[in-house]
């Protein structure tokens, strides 16, 4: 890799040769103005404001523009008389914990190459050194016209450099943050968890501009002449979110779809319901489907029918009836030609002893009369008897 600057890396009284090198590369593709009438390039020419004249590059300078529009002129001479000690030294000012970096600070990374064999000791000796630390350096460096802040790190066996932005070019994020108290409840951050679970880590050699490889494809049909179709537009996340928790939640399947799960609300192997909460050890649940509800229904009608209180009296013709007092029973009791005659004698025995047929107390009450009057008959019918047989005995 071609180095973009030579100097040398100050450690105390150490000095370690090194050579920068860019780290990052920028593959966005890039596009030509064009003029759309005959495709001819549209380019920049610099020209004088004053003579309205092209100028070339050996002829322009530097200058401050005051604040009145004035320009002040600056050379490279008087740029050369500052007192620049970083101008070619990256010094290191101190080592801090790496957490200690805001990521805001981050600027461009470059990668730290020792500058020869004598270079090579030094330079694994400040590579080890922090390896054991588990601290960065924090080192000055000038670079294209101006002192930088750098944080030095080891990258596999290599010491890799990020520019850092001065402490006071971060902006402080004032209006920024949401306005007024924002209540965020338990259950949308159990579910927020969830989609974090879900959503996992990944292999960041994985990822890649999938717009870039469109263009590419899209630059690449077009020079072959072919038809471009468009592409089908997928789902856009946009729009406005109504419910959180519904958001929430499709999210959570969504991601489990990608990842080729099951995206229902089913539990883990791992005991983890799909919004992350471990349940534990659950008994299985399944749906009662409503015809199985009636069926359930019928079946404790007749058992309660059989289990209810029965009461039992004798008609006047001598049967015995039985009759049930849950009205459950009778709408589950089958109506056959003898539960029906049963019936009807009770009724009639019930109406004679001058009781309604639904009151158990005027049941019993014609019951009785129907045995006294049974029981007088009887007793008149065997006094008869008796007599004509005394009669004809005299005789």
């Amino acid at each position: 890799m071609r180095s973009i600057w030579n100097g040398a890396i100050s450690f105390g009284l150490v000095s370690i040769p090194i050579k920068l090198v860019n780290a990052t590369e920028n593959h966005a593709i890039h596009f030509r103005q064009i003029h759309l009438a005959d495709g001819g390039r549209i380019r920049y020419r610099k020209v004088c404001e004053l003579d309205e004249e092209e100028v070339s590059g050996g002829e322009i300078g530097k200058a401050y523009e005051d604040a009145d529009g004035t320009m002040i002129p600056i050379t490279d001479e008087d740029l050369a008389q500052l007192p620049l000690p970083t101008a070619k030294t990256i010094e290191i000012v101190a080592f801090v914990p790496a957490d200690q970096i805001d990521p805001l600070q981050m600027d461009a990374a470059y990668y730290l190459s020792a500058d020869g064999v004598p270079a090579a000791k030094p330079y694994t000796l400040l590579r080890e050194a922090l390896k054991r630390s588990n601290k960065v350096a924090v080192a000055k460096y000038a670079l294209r016209g101006r002192e930088r802040l750098g944080m030095l790190r080891v990258v596999d066996d290599v010491i890799a450099m990020h520019g850092l932005l001065w402490p006071d070019e971060i902006r402080a994020p004032e209006g920024v943050a949401p306005e007024g108290d924002v209540t965020v409840r338990d259950a949308e951050l159990d579910l927020a968890d969830a989609l974090m679970d879900t959503l996992g880590e990944v292999d960041m050699d994985s990822l890649h501009d999938d717009y870039r490889e469109a263009v590419e494809e899209l630059v690449a049909a077009k020079a072959s002449g072919e038809d471009v179709r468009p592409a089908a537009s997928g789902e856009t996340g946009g729009g406005k979110v109504i419910d959180l928790i519904a958001a929430l939640e499709n999210s959570v399947r969504a991601a489990k779809k990608s990842r080729g799960e099951d995206g229902e609300a089913e539990a883990d192997d791992d005991g983890e319901d799909e919004d992350g909460t471990d349940d534990g050890d659950m008994a299985e649940v399944h749906p009662i489907k409503k015809t199985a509800s009636r069926t359930s229904g019928k079946s404790s009608g007749k058992t309660s029918g059989k289990a209810a209180k029965k009461t039992t009296h004798r008609t006047p013709t001598g049967k015995t009836v039985t009759r049930s007092g849950d009205s459950t029973a009778k709408k589950s009791a089958p109506k056959s030609t003898g539960a029906r005659k049963s019936t009807s004698t009770a009724k009639k025995s019930a109406t004679s002893g001058g009781s309604g047929a639904s009151g158990g107390s005027g049941r019993r009450s014609g019951t009785k009369k129907a045995a006294a009057k049974k029981s007088t008959s009887s007793s008149g019918g065997t006094a008869k008897k008796t007599a004509s047989s005394r009669k004809r005995a005299s005789a």
